[in-house]
């Protein structure tokens, strides 16, 4: 069945996307500094994992088709790095605040560009290079690394930058043989998994108040994929996309004046060059895709 495209719903679910986003990662950044963060992410996961069998049994198909991929070791692999993503991400927040973290994470379009040579056998030109360049400048600006103590935990946000964009790559890759919604079980089953071997070690009794900030932070995951899946169904890719960048603001108002951070002038420097340099790529892929058609 053919959905109608409505760019400009799917621009609005889009920026819901992100603002939702956003909450979610200010209540793991409290619940990541009160809590072990493998058990907030497994509980979390348990959610998503309940999301993601309701909404593939009301699939054509039901759960019996969303299991046959006919690449289950990619799709292993990509539900487990998706998994460890959110957990150091969630470490990044309780190491770095909000601000800083998602500043650094901005870089994860410039990552899958850079990868998708070697990966999946793209061709990324000059322009392209010069921009992963350029963004990784940003990366310098923020990050100071000539001025004071250089800080280790600055590194935390770009082994998980890193890490979703091989997840992403790795979701374009098994897309040439498996549906949407067979990778959206596979990351949903496979990260509960991973994560309850992990987390159920990690147990910790919470008090009222956090198991509501709990059940509120597993709301948000499955009302932000939910509206996401919505996005790019109305909407072509290339319309939506450069608005996840909008989870970068957002985020950070979250971190000033719920959590009290700074908000320092390089970071604010560093982000703009970095965002700038992400939306090229994308507008670059976007050429060279029509391009090709």
């Amino acid at each position: 069945m053919s959905v109608t495209q409505n760019t400009k719903l799917g621009i609005w679910l889009m920026i819901v996307t992100t603002m939702i986003f956003a909450v979610q990662d200010g209540l793991s950044r409290h619940l990541g500094g009160t809590y072990n963060v493998w058990m907030v992410v497994m509980l979390r996961y348990w959610f998503f994992a309940a999301f993601v069998m309701a909404l593939v049994s009301r699939a054509p198909g039901g759960i019996r088709a969303a299991v046959r991929s006919r690449m289950p070791k990619v799709q292993v692999l990509r539900g487990l790095l998706l998994a460890l993503e959110i957990c150091v991400m969630v470490l990044g927040f309780v190491a770095l605040g909000l601000v800083e973290s998602h500043a650094v994470f901005a870089t994860y379009p410039l990552l899958v560009a850079a990868l998708s040579g070697p990966i999946l056998g793209e061709t990324v030109g000059w322009r392209r290079w010069l921009a992963i360049g350029v963004g990784f400048v940003g990366v310098v600006v923020i990050l100071q690394p000539g001025y004071g103590v250089f800080r280790a935990e600055a590194l935390i946000p770009l082994a998980a930058a890193t890490m979703f964009a091989l997840y992403g790559l790795l979701t374009r890759y098994v897309a040439r043989e498996d549906t949407a919604l067979v990778s959206f079980f596979w990351t949903g089953t496979t990260g509960a998994v991973v994560m309850t071997a992990i987390g159920i070690w990690h147990w910790e009794p919470m008090t009222p108040v956090d198991m509501g900030w709990m059940a509120l932070l597993c709301l948000c995951a499955a009302s932000s994929h939910w509206c996401l899946i919505k996005a790019y169904e109305v909407a072509e890719a290339s319309a939506i996309q450069p608005l996840a960048y909008l989870q970068l603001p957002f985020a950070s108002l979250i971190g000033l004046f719920v959590f009290g951070e700074n908000l320092r002038s390089n970071v604010v420097a560093g982000a703009g060059i970095v965002v700038a340099a992400g939306l090229f790529t994308l507008w670059r892929q976007y050429v060279t895709s029509r391009h090709r058609v």
